[in-house]
């Protein structure tokens, strides 16, 4: 069920209002806001419902156990059980696959002929926002910046929250704690939430799809022309962005309606002045969940010069391969992460410390749409042809 879908707006959500403000009492909230998430995320596929109560059911009990010891080895291992169950869900239904495929041309190009059979596993939706929301509670309290949620309601409800279940942003539970516990409703509150929906469903239903077919265009043609090409990857700059955007507002909308303040995800991203400042803007959450579960324990900027490097080009990798089991998504990871390390080389002006701030959003836009193509492409032979029809290797039929 997606946010712009007429069973969303004219069915779920008023039955969800009705029964939130006026049927249910209110120390029963919590349950049937719960409730109707997982109703909402069945409505694809109720099988996998049971995969997120996984993920519930091991971090609340993992939470528990690393709050309650003092033990460092005790500590660890119910982190590392958190930890690994996660990640193996991910791995297995997202990654399986791809790694698959990998192994057997790699097996291939030494002749071997041992393929493994390629399960053609469905990927959940969702997966990549709940599995690293659910594991951010383990890891917060194996650290001590949260304490364990009072009940496993509050737990299921934060994690399986259906305004930011399928899109994000991804919600740290010590920024959503207390809320569970007190929120406030006010017309105030109300109205904002109306406004925010209203605004990103704007976003993606007459921005984000409206230059679609110029995506289509650029990125589905075997020789894209120089025109077509241009006018596709600056299409799909816009389309992801209010895409995502709008996506990230009606969370927060909807949020709203129901007393919870959830974290703006963007920030004007396009207005940035390097590419450092874009991850700043850019998917908010995920580049804080990075930055404090990935990039700080491997060591952050307190190893050296050439380790801060290497750390930024990990965490964008693996950032990048969390978007999708695609190569293309782990190059776009790894071209972000060379980016940021040339940044970090060059210190705190940047790469663009000599000219004026118009011309320093323009670059950092420039390397942005670049990476795109990346991102967009299902295969580097469809990049590649873009990348030609950018050049005008392809001759110059297209939009003129």
């Amino acid at each position: 069920m997606l946010f712009n879908s007429y069973e969303f707006i004219f069915l779920f959500l008023p039955i969800v209002l009705l029964g939130y403000f006026v049927l249910v009492p209110k120390g029963a909230r919590l349950g049937f806001l719960t409730i109707m998430s997982y109703l909402f995320y069945g409505w694809w596929d109720w099988r996998f419902c049971s995969l997120m109560l996984i993920s519930t059911l091991v971090d609340y009990q993992a939470g528990k156990r690393i709050h309650a010891s003092d033990i460092t080895r005790v500590r660890r291992r119910w982190l590392t059980i958190s930890v690994v169950s996660n990640l193996s869900l991910l791995g297995f239904f997202k990654y399986f696959d791809l790694a698959a495929r990998s192994v057997n041309q790699l097996s291939a190009l030494f002749g071997l002929d041992a393929p493994i059979p390629l399960l053609h596993v469905v990927l959940p939706v969702g997966i990549s926002f709940y599995t690293f929301q659910s594991m951010s509670y383990s890891l917060d309290i194996y650290m001590r910046a949260a304490k364990p949620a009072r009940n496993i309601w509050d737990f299921a409800c934060y994690v399986a929250l259906f305004p930011q279940l399928i899109a994000g942003p991804i919600v740290r539970y010590r920024d959503l704690a207390d809320q569970l516990v007190h929120r406030t409703h006010t017309w105030a509150k109300a109205t904002l939430g109306i406004s925010f929906f209203i605004a990103g469903l704007a976003k993606k239903v007459i921005l984000a799809d409206g230059v679609a077919f110029l995506v289509g265009d650029a990125f589905e043609a075997s020789v894209p022309g120089l025109f077509s090409a241009w006018a596709g990857t600056l299409a799909y700059a816009m389309q992801i962005y209010f895409d995502f955007s709008g996506y990230s507002d009606m969370a927060v909308g909807l949020g709203l309606m129901l007393g919870f303040r959830l974290p703006q995800n963007f920030n004007s991203p396009y207005k940035s002045v390097s590419i450092t400042d874009f991850w700043r803007r850019w998917h908010i959450s995920l580049s804080s969940w990075l930055r404090d579960y990935l990039y700080i324990p491997l060591g952050g900027n307190r190893l050296g010069a050439v380790r801060t490097y290497v750390n930024l080009f990990i965490t964008m990798l693996l950032g990048g391969l969390w978007h999708g089991a695609n190569w293309n998504f782990v190059i776009w990871g790894g071209y972000h992460g060379a980016l940021l390390a040339l940044e970090r080389k060059a210190g705190k002006k940047g790469l663009w410390w000599w000219a004026p701030m118009p011309l320093q959003r323009f670059f950092t836009f420039l390397l942005v749409m670049i990476g795109w193509v990346f991102f967009r492409a299902d295969t580097l032979g469809q990049a590649g042809a873009v990348f030609r029809g950018l050049l005008g290797l392809n001759g110059v039929e297209g939009y003129v």
